[in-house]
Parts: structure tokens; C-alpha cells; sequence
């Protein structure tokens, strides 16, 4: 019995421990560091790198040595006739005589090998494989920062559900503990029925809002995991306060005031469309250029009654060739002369929209400063509100208690003192999301 009571012991221990090493615990830095290594967008943008190198190679070896064979198997299950001159075979003029010529078995291996010796589009190609390279490294420099924002909203949102949680469950242990205390003074006849009514419908509206967060803190709790490439069931904590959070996003200096458009992911983009519009108006170009390619080849050939090529001494004939092709394009009715010249509209759309895409982020990055300003002086306000609410909230408990204020006065405070305490909670929020979208723009 002893020894059992040990074991059961031993697997609750290990039961705890296993639970304990399996839950996730993050910062919001290594939140987003977790997520940049397991996000599927992120995993995803580095199979898209792989997969831009493998095309540029899948270009490159394009325009080198080609080698290929090939083996042919013919078999006349009735051989075509053919009709000579019977004089030929010492018959009458003016006859013919039925002939078949060959045998009906026959079986050719070839070996080819090809080389590009000129050619334009190939040329142009290559080149383009590294502004498609470029394009993919940026993109997921692009995936990346969004991964980052999405990671820190979604942590914001996840302390924003616990603090409003924290807040509420105060909140509803005051109120019950408030219409406890006045239905007691009203069952001993001492007050009125309408006050206990009022807290009764505060109280009703706070259990609603508690009910309600607890269900968002759960959900938000799983859209973290998701963002971050976790089981969105997994048990997650988080280390970070909310207030905390708010207080480092604002302390940290931003470098606004030395923009370099050059370092945004979105020029970036916008410079690669560019340089994929130019070779593509460059291939089109080139399209008009000769093409010249060289292949030699070598192969050998049976022939036989039977299938017997594979027999000691059946008779095998050698063959060879050499040939150079060149193809010289004269006249296509101006086809390639109208493809060219929408590729050149092309490109003279893609430097419109690089000059709209910066005007674009140089505004993006003023409205993102001004958003971030004011969600300080929104969290400066709503702090100092709060303190405001608290205390009046206090004043009317008291004035309440004394029966200096009615319950109507009372609820009105409360309502006041709940919508500043989420205003607060709103506040810091918002500036963490505002600062993460000031560092998407930078960059930074």
C-alpha cells in the first residue's frame, strides 16, 4: 500500500512538471522573437526566399550545357511496298516488280547535347533573377514587421482583457458589498426601495461586462498563440504589465526627425516593381534580337527481322551530327513592337506609383507621429481622469453612506469612475499600437 501511495505521488509530481515545462511564458520581445521564428506567414516567407533562388538557378541553368537521349523503338506490323522498274531485276521494259525495302524491326538510341550561344531574352533574364530575389527578401523583411505589430496588438489586447478582468471583479465586490449594506437599511426601513434598485442595475451591468471580458480574455489569449505559431489551446502567460508596457513604448526615443524613406519595406517594394518593369521592357527589346544555339549529337541504330538487339553480334551503325541554329526574327506584323510598347507603359506606371508610394509613406509617417503623440496625451488624460473618477466615486460612497447623496448620485459617479477606468485602459493600448506603428513605417 505504501509503495502505491509512492507512485501515485511520483506521477502527480511529474504530471505538474511536465504541465509547468509545457507551458509558454513570454515577454512581448520574446513574444515577437517566438513569433518571427514559428509564425506561418513568417515560415512561409523564407520558403518564398528558398524558392526565389531555386528559380534563379532554374534560369541560369537555362543557358547552360543541355544534355538529353532518347531511344526509339519501331516495329511495321506490315511494311510499306514499294514498286521499281522490273528491268531493274532483268524483267520487261515498262513492268514493275512489288520491293520491300528494310527490315521491319528497328531500334535507335540518340545522345544530344545543346548549348545557348546567343541569346537575348536569357541575357535580360538573368539579370531579373536578382530583382526577384531582392523582391522576396523584402517581402519578408515586409512579413516580418507585420508579424512583429500583429504580435504586439494581440499581447496588448490579451492585458487589456486581463487588467479589465481585474478591474471588474473589484468593481462587482464593491457594488455587492454596496447593496448588501443598503438593502439591510432598507428591509430595517431606513431607506428607500429605488436605491436598492439602482445598485441592482449597476451591479446587473458589471456581472454582464465581467462575464463578457472573461470570455475575451480567453479568445484574445488564443489569437496570440495563433499569431505566434503555438496550438491556440497551449497554455501562454505573459510577464508584462500593461502599465509597464506603456511606460517603456513611451520612454523609448524614436529617430523620426532623420527619416530615410530608403529603409522603408514599402519603397523597397515599390523600387523592386520598378526594376521588374525595366527587364521586362528590356526582354520585349530583346525579343527583336537572332537567337543562336549549337547542339551536337551521337547515337546508334539496329535493324532486325526479330527483337533480337540485344544479342551477342547483332550489327549496330554508328551516327553523328553536328548543327548550329539560328533564328532570325524578320516581321511579326508588329506584334513584338506593340509588346514593347505596352512593357514601356508599364514601366512608366511603376515610376508614377513609386513617386505616389513615397508621398504615401512621407504621409503615413506624419499621421503616424501625430497618433502617437496624442495617444500620450490621451493616456496622460486618462490617468489623471481616473484619479478624478476614483475620487469622486469616494466623495459619494461617503456622502451616500451619511445619506448627504442618493443612490441616483451614486450610480452616476460609478458609471463615471467604470468609463474612465477603461478609458485608461484603452489609452495604454493605444499607445502601444500607435508606437508599433511608428516603428513599422521607420522600420526600426
Amino acid at each position: 500500500m505504501r509503495s502505491y501511495c509512492i507512485k501515485i505521488i511520483a506521477l502527480f509530481l511529474l504530471t505538474i512538471g511536465y504541465s509547468q515545462e509545457n507551458t509558454n511564458s513570454f515577454t512581448l520581445e520574446e513574444a515577437i522573437a517566438f513569433a518571427l521564428e514559428n509564425n506561418y506567414s513568417a515560415i512561409n516567407a523564407d520558403r518564398d526566399i528558398i524558392d526565389a533562388q531555386k528559380q534563379k538557378w532554374e534560369v541560369i541553368a537555362s543557358g547552360l550545357p543541355q544534355i538529353s537521349a532518347g531511344v526509339n523503338y519501331q516495329n511495321q506490323l506490315k511494311q510499306p511496298i514499294s514498286l521499281i522498274p522490273a528491268e531493274l531485276a532483268g524483267g520487261a521494259p515498262g513492268e514493275f516488280i512489288e520491293v520491300v525495302f528494310g527490315v521491319p524491326q528497328t531500334l535507335t538510341a540518340t545522345g544530344t547535347l545543346r548549348q545557348k550561344i546567343f541569346d537575348g531574352t536569357y541575357i535580360v533574364g538573368v539579370q531579373a533573377t536578382k530583382s526577384f530575389l531582392s523582391y522576396s527578401t523584402n517581402n519578408k523583411e515586409k512579413t516580418q514587421l507585420e508579424v512583429r505589430k500583429a504580435v504586439t496588438e494581440a499581447y496588448g489586447n490579451v492585458l487589456l482583457a486581463r487588467e479589465s478582468v481585474a478591474i471588474l471583479e473589484k468593481n462587482k465586490a464593491n457594488l455587492e458589498k454596496n447593496l448588501f449594506e443598503t438593502t439591510k437599511i432598507y428591509e430595517n426601513g431606513l431607506g428607500d426601495e429605488e436605491s436598492v434598485e439602482q445598485l441592482q442595475i449597476t451591479l446587473s451591468n458589471i456581472d454582464n461586462q465581467l462575464k463578457n471580458a472573461i470570455r475575451l480574455q480567453d479568445i484574445t489569449l488564443q489569437m496570440l498563440n495563433l499569431i505566434m505559431g503555438i496550438a491556440i489551446d497551449a497554455p501562454t502567460t505573459l510577464e508584462e504589465q500593461l502599465d509597464d508596457l506603456a511606460q517603456k513604448q513611451m520612454a523609448s526615443e524614436m529617430a523620426a526627425d532623420v527619416f530615410n524613406i530608403e529603409n522603408n519595406v514599402d519603397y523597397k517594394l515599390a523600387i523592386n516593381l520598378n526594376e521588374q518593369r525595366y527587364f521586362e521592357w528590356k526582354q520585349a527589346k530583346s525579343r527583336a534580337l537572332p537567337s543562336l544555339d549549337a547542339f551536337v549529337n551521337y547515337g546508334s541504330s539496329s535493324f532486325g527481322e526479330q527483337f533480337n538487339f540485344f544479342d551477342s553480334g547483332q550489327p549496330w551503325f554508328d551516327f553523328s551530327t553536328f548543327g548550329v541554329d539560328l533564328n532570325i526574327p524578320i516581321f511579326s506584323s508588329l506584334g513584338r513592337s506593340a509588346t514593347t510598347q505596352r512593357a514601356k507603359i508599364a514601366l512608366e506606371k511603376a515610376k508614377t506609383q513609386l513617386q505616389e508610394a513615397e508621398a504615401q509613406i512621407r504621409l503615413q509617417l506624419a499621421r503616424a507621429e501625430s497618433d502617437f503623440t496624442l495617444a500620450i496625451e490621451q493616456y496622460n488624460t486618462s490617468k489623471e481622469n481616473l484619479g478624478l473618477a476614483e475620487r469622486i466615486e469616494r466623495k459619494n460612497q461617503l456622502k451616500y453612506s451619511e445619506g448627504i447623496a442618493t443612490s441616483f448620485e451614486l450610480r452616476q459617479a460609478q458609471t463615471q469612475l467604470y468609463d474612465a477606468q477603461q478609458g485608461y485602459l484603452t489609452a495604454m493600448v493605444d499607445v502601444i499600437n500607435k508606437k508599433t506603428a511608428l516603428e513599422v513605417i521607420l522600420n526600426e
